[in-house]
């Protein structure tokens, strides 16, 4: 008995497994680019609110600066004042009861002013510490966007899972800055 041999046409199957790899291939690096894209809109939002902050911290601290000068002009008012209040009770003569109080109202003014500018001073620390936490979150998207891309270059799909944990941390310190 002679058996003629079958011929299965895996020419066409063939053609079929690499159409299917290669749309597979298409799926996956869309996907990638997807990923890319979102984790790039966070690190947008988050380096524009940071840098929000580091405007806000330094405001706050121009105005405390602003309140510390007035603080020492209240200062040398009052010492002039004093001084003033002093020459005369050496010379023997008694100073108007007004420049007395004037002299008072200086060191009450102070008082204020030194609450202002404390003020100040811890809102612009609370505004920096706000910037430095958004910051370390624009820098972790920014390096998982880049592992996102070496991942698509690269095709490794554990660099892409990677990203996406690096992006879900970025995302983590967001929401702690606001907690």
């Amino acid at each position: 008995i002679v058996m003629d041999e079958i011929e299965v046409p895996t020419e066409h199957l063939h053609e079929q497994l690499h159409e299917s790899a290669a749309e597979s291939a298409e799926k996956w690096i869309l996907k990638v680019a997807l990923t890319a894209a979102l984790l790039a809109v966070f690190a947008a939002i988050t380096a524009l609110l940071a840098g929000h902050y580091a405007n806000e911290a330094m405001i706050e601290q121009i105005q405390a600066s602003d309140q510390w000068a007035y603080y020492q002009a209240k200062g040398i008012k009052s010492a002039v004042v004093e001084s003033k209040i002093d020459l005369l009770h050496t010379l023997g003569k008694e100073a108007n009861p007004k420049e007395k109080e004037k002299a008072a109202q200086y060191k009450e003014d102070q008082k204020e002013i030194d609450k202002k500018a404390r003020e100040r001073e811890t809102a612009s620390e609370e505004h920096l510490s706000l910037h430095n936490m958004l910051a370390k979150g624009v820098t972790i998207f920014q390096v998982a966007i880049a592992i996102c891309a070496i991942s698509a270059l690269t095709k490794r799909k554990w660099l892409w899972y990677g990203s996406i944990i690096l992006g879900l941390a970025g995302l983590i310190l967001f929401a702690i800055t606001y907690i």
